[in-house]
């Protein structure tokens, strides 16, 4: 039981449809200001404070946290090598201010030095009381009829990525200028990604249109992004090349189509300039046709996580060595998880694959990844297990698969070795069959998020007991989220069932999710409240049902 630690609704907002993505912010324990690299070959991430009157905390790449109570210079106890992204984000804000980056200083690569330039500026807000509000509304400079811009986001402090699987344009470079795009839409749904940043009077800009450097029609590029810092990745679930390795050059991509819908990843990177190049192109390396490799992606620092919903390989154990994986097709539709790091030369090399312990025909292991750090979160929603409890040992997971689509998650770790271990497998505690827990999934520290949207209970509050949750179900396809914990013994739990406050049938709360800090985001894509405001008190939501699909989401808060 939790006496004072629960979790409650924050905020509703109404909100046109949108896809699942990946959130990799994380909470630590606070670090003490250094103001020194730890050693001749690392480097610490620091800058200045102003106007800060309360307390603040800070976190960088998603782990390393930092309070601050006073102004001037701060750094991370944390240092990172020459190479290495740095992201610094605001975990949580003082009373009664708002604090922000200035000079997009809040991102990078650490150049064998220091990094003392992040900016961070703080100010009285407006109220008392913080409220949240529309800061901005994103077009992209070529929008075109059926592309579908905002079906993937992701944010990393000051700079928002968009995900238009359906865009039309047969350019193959990127466009590094506000507002311009090609207009030639020769190549249907080859797809397209814009990068916005909000600039140094607080306006968000057009910084970069991405392109795939072999663009085709119906390579779906943009189905899946992710962001940290200055690293952007983009997923490409129909792209159809033969390639099985790595391709760590600007522009470069194979063009041999042999592969139908295998599926391919691109890192871009910002440059010092500002700019934005392709760093690499990453294919997994047992591509075939129909993996669907890139269907979900996430980022933390220097490791890239892949999905291929569809992977067909019966291996159900981890393979620790660059670019091994099976090429035996026992198991159609299993899935597969492919972990890449950025070596010290800055070079993309596969680090891992990833099966779950029990892979089945059809489970779509992989269907949405999250990282944090050194932790991995995979889910598969149509694994057809019944347990419902958590395994918290390596490699163990039931064999029963009578709760056919009832979904799973897996949790994985990188240990001291380097090697990647298996380090839980979660289910829900009223897991059932169609439920398809895993839909979508995010991690903050040691808190994972996983989403149920087709989740039946008739439940409208939230369960804050481990292992606790509604066995009614009357109310079809209303969704969940599950919220669970890693405890100081290092076992995971179930901590918390959600549940919207205003819980009706169809609507699908569970079908995206983010997490950050003590702060979880939850999407109902198909809600049908014509709400057309912001409700910024606890368990409010509107009961008016009158634009069918419009959607919501959902704002809960750990107190």
């Amino acid at each position: 039981m939790h006496a004072t630690r629960r979790i409650a609704i924050l905020a509703a907002v109404t909100l046109i449809n949108f896809a699942p993505t990946a959130c990799s912010s994380s909470g630590s324990g606070d670090s003490a200001t250094s103001g020194s690299s730890a050693s001749a070959t690392t480097f610490t991430v620091g800058g200045t404070a102003s106007g800060l009157t309360g307390t603040v905390v800070l976190q960088n790449n998603g782990a390393d946290d930092l309070t601050l109570t006073a102004n001037g210079s701060f750094s991370f106890a944390t240092s990172l090598a020459s190479g290495s992204a740095y992201q610094v984000s605001i975990k949580s804000n003082p009373n009664s201010q708002i604090c922000f980056f200035q000079n997009a200083s809040d991102a990078g690569n650490v150049a064998s030095a220091n990094i003392t330039s992040v900016a961070l500026n703080c100010a009285s807000s407006t109220s008392t009381t913080p409220a949240w509000v529309q800061d901005a509304y994103l077009k992209a400079s070529n929008p075109g009829a059926n592309d579908n811009f905002g079906l993937a986001v992701a944010v990393s402090g000051s700079t928002v990525v968009v995900g238009v699987r359906n865009e039309d344009s047969n350019q193959t470079t990127i466009t590094n200028t506000d507002s311009t795009a090609t207009a030639d839409d020769s190549a249907g749904n080859s797809g397209a990604a814009y990068v916005f940043q909000r600039d140094t009077s607080g306006i968000w800009v057009q910084d970069a249109y991405l392109k795939a450097s072999n663009a085709e029609a119906g390579d779906w590029f943009g189905t899946a992004v992710a962001i940290s810092g200055s690293t952007v990745v983009v997923g490409a679930i129909e792209d159809d090349s033969n390639q099985t390795t790595i391709t760590n050059t600007d522009g470069t991509a194979s063009a041999d189509n042999s592969a139908s819908n295998a599926g391919a990843v691109y890192i871009f990177k910002r440059e010092t300039s500002g700019n934005w190049v392709q760093d690499a192109y990453l294919k997994a390396s047992n591509a075939e046709a129909g993996d669907y490799f890139g269907f979900s992606v996430a980022i933390s620092g220097s490791t890239v996580v892949v999905g291929a919903r569809d992977e067909d390989s019966n291996q159900t154990t981890i393979t620790n060595t660059d670019g091994s994986a099976s090429g035996v097709n026992g198991t159609s539709g299993s899935g597969a998880v492919y972990v890449f790091k950025r070596d010290t030369s800055g070079d993309w090399v596969q680090d891992a694959y990833l099966k779950a312990s029990n892979a089945g025909i059809g489970s779509s292991f992989g269907w949405a990844v999250a990282i944090s750090g050194a932790t991995v979160v995979v889910t598969a929603p149509s694994e057809r297990s019944n347990q419902t409890t958590i395994t918290n040992a390596d490699g163990a997971a039931s064999a029963d698969i009578s709760a056919s689509a009832s979904g799973a998650a897996y949790i994985f770790k990188r240990e001291a070795s380097g090697d990647w271990v298996q380090d839980a497998y979660l289910k829900a505690s009223n897991a059932e069959a169609g439920d398809g827990l895993g839909e979508s999934a995010a991690i903050s520290g040691s808190t994972v998020v996983v989403g149920a949207r087709n989740e039946d209970a008739n439940q409208t509050t939230i369960d804050n007991n481990d292992g606790a949750a509604s066995a009614n179900n009357s109310t079809t396809g209303s969704g969940a989220v599950y919220v669970f914990k890693r405890e100081a013994s290092g076992d995971w739990v179930q901590d918390a069932f959600l549940k919207a406050s205003n819980a009706e049938a169809s609507d699908s709360l569970g079908y995206s999710v983010a997490a950050s800090g003590s702060t979880v985001v939850v999407g109902a894509h198909q809600e049908a409240s014509n709400q057309t405001t912001i409700t910024n008190t606890d368990g409010s939501a509107s009961g008016v049902n009158g634009a069918a699909s419009a959607g919501a989401v959902y704002i809960f808060k750990l107190q």
